[in-house]
């Protein structure tokens, strides 16, 4: 008996199909046209769907339709492009083996999460396979005496916190949607309490990475959970913001930090978009120890409140929240209290029960759903840039005006805290005008982002949208270095194609 037949013994499957899975072992043996059929681009052979299926089980591979659909869009407004199949790894070791398998057939592979994303990420350009991780959904490790937990990629950042509720530690990275945690590692998510928590950059000490040929990567070191570190090239920092062009993260060590001991929220209105924002300024130099500082416009405050019940001013508007003891939140508020009122801010309202808080937060957190009821009908395109502090209050103001200029209906949002905002704009998708007004505006935000001497995306990434602002942020040879550590990585061009480069 040959290997194949050895292999078919093994996995139970058909001699020719354990061939198929032997040329794995030694990728680039056959193109991926061999393996695929000769209609519809992208489309994947029965034979090859027939090698997914033994390595995960024919229940966790589909390559029906609503499935492939589902799969091939995220929550932006790029068109669905959907991937040849989907398949439902239960483990690490099933991951680098459909990776080997795809590899060795040229069959491109596009990871994914909750699809919560906001810039295409996960559409499949050029088919391929959908590696949807949520079935690997274990939290691996907890550590608390070294503040840090080891995640699989199905673990949400909502079920981590519940995990964690009697321990005394929390993860603060909070992007808003229930976003799986590798997922957010692999768009370099951040949110409302980066300000003083920081973002996915900051909290992720080692990754477990399945690179495009099938190969293990420990990006610090197999089970290795230091604080800091002066060995060599940064691998981990290398893989948060990859957006799944350079392998597949397969669980990742990230860092706990301790719950406050109490936590009080608020909200503040203003007679301008300056106002506002200047506040932003003087508390962050006053150096209150702000857990989170949003900012949301009068057309943002107005559907909130019809969207969550709300009954705030329909004004310029602030919500800050701070964490720490009892008494040090005293000081703080009334050290807050004082700039506000300085700028204007009015209507002050303090949330420091617990209920109160969620539900004020809750309607920060929605407010891209409660922007979609102000014209039913329509899709909403979000993008953020992000500048430094000092040039917020101009950047801001003049979005304002070219957001009324523009003619289109959008608001204001944005992290103030860390110079970081969104436009949310409603478009009909079947008024091609106006699409092209939407990107035009997108990239004119993009471009005076730059100017600033800020960058093109503060959390949402590159994805599809934003490669050529990409190229005018970094430059020729920035670009140029991107491109080597990919074609180092991933020199079939196989991983996630078509986004970031």
């Amino acid at each position: 008996m040959g290997w194949c037949g050895h292999l078919a013994t093994h996995l139970s499957v058909h001699p020719a199909m354990a061939c198929l899975l032997r040329a794995a072992a030694t990728w680039g043996l056959f193109p991926w046209r061999g393996y695929c059929s000769r209609g519809t681009q992208g489309e994947l052979s029965k034979g090859f769907v027939e090698a997914l299926k033994a390595v995960v089980g024919s229940p966790h591979v589909s390559t029906a339709a609503a499935d492939r659909e589902q799969h091939g869009h995220d929550e932006s407004m790029h068109r669905c492009q959907p991937p040849g199949a989907v398949v439902w790894p239960q483990n690490v070791e099933q991951v680098s083996r459909l990776a080997a398998l795809c590899y060795s057939q040229g069959v491109p592979i596009i990871p994914f999460g909750t699809g919560t994303g906001l810039e295409g990420g996960v559409c499949a350009v050029q088919g391929g396979v959908c590696i949807n991780l949520t079935h690997m959904d274990r939290i691996l490790k907890l550590d608390p005496e070294d503040f840090c937990v080891v995640v699989e990629p199905g673990v949400t950042r909502k079920t981590l916190n519940t995990y964690l509720r009697d321990s005394g530690l929390w993860f603060p990275v909070d992007p808003g949607a229930d976003a799986s945690l590798c997922g957010m590692v692999a768009t370099a998510a951040s949110g409302t309490n980066s300000v003083r928590y920081g973002t996915m950059r900051d909290n992720v000490l080692n990754l477990e990475v399945v690179l495009p040929g099938g190969r293990l990567l420990h990006t610090a070191g197999a089970g290795r959970h230091f604080r800091k570190s002066a060995a060599g090239y940064n691998l981990t920092g290398l893989f948060v913001g990859s957006e799944g062009t350079l392998g597949l993260i397969t669980a990742a060590t990230l860092r706990l930090h301790p719950a406050p001991e109490a936590a009080v929220a608020a909200t503040c209105a203003f007679p301008s978009v300056q106002a506002a924002v200047d506040t932003t300024v003087h508390i962050l130099q006053a150096a209150l120890p702000l857990a989170r500082i949003e900012f949301l416009d009068e057309v943002m405050m107005d559907a909130c409140n019809r969207h969550s019940r709300l009954t705030c001013s329909v004004a310029p508007t602030l919500f800050l929240e701070f964490h720490g003891s009892e008494r040090a939140l005293a000081e703080q508020i009334e050290r807050a209290e004082e700039i506000s009122q300085h700028n204007g801010g009015s209507h002050f309202f303090w949330a420091k029960g617990a209920e109160e808080r969620s539900r004020l937060w809750a309607a920060r957190h929605n407010a891209g759903y409660a922007a979609l009821a102000l014209r039913p009908g329509c899709k909403g395109y979000s993008t953020d840039v992000c500048v430094p502090i000092s040039r917020l209050p101009e950047i801001l103001v003049q979005t304002k005006e070219d957001l009324k200029a523009s003619g289109l209906t959008g608001a204001i949002v944005g992290h103030v805290g860390d110079g970081n905002f969104h436009c949310i704009l409603l478009v009909d998708p079947e008024d091609a005008e106006e699409l092209r007004r939407v990107k035009a505006f997108g990239e004119h935000l993009g471009r005076r982002a730059l100017a600033l001497h800020g960058t093109c995306t503060g959390e949402h990434g590159i994805g599809l949208g934003k490669r050529q602002l990409l190229q005018e942020e970094v430059g020729a040879v920035g670009m140029e270095t991107m491109r080597q550590l990919k074609a180092t990585l991933d020199p079939r061009g196989l991983m996630n194609p078509g986004k970031v480069l």
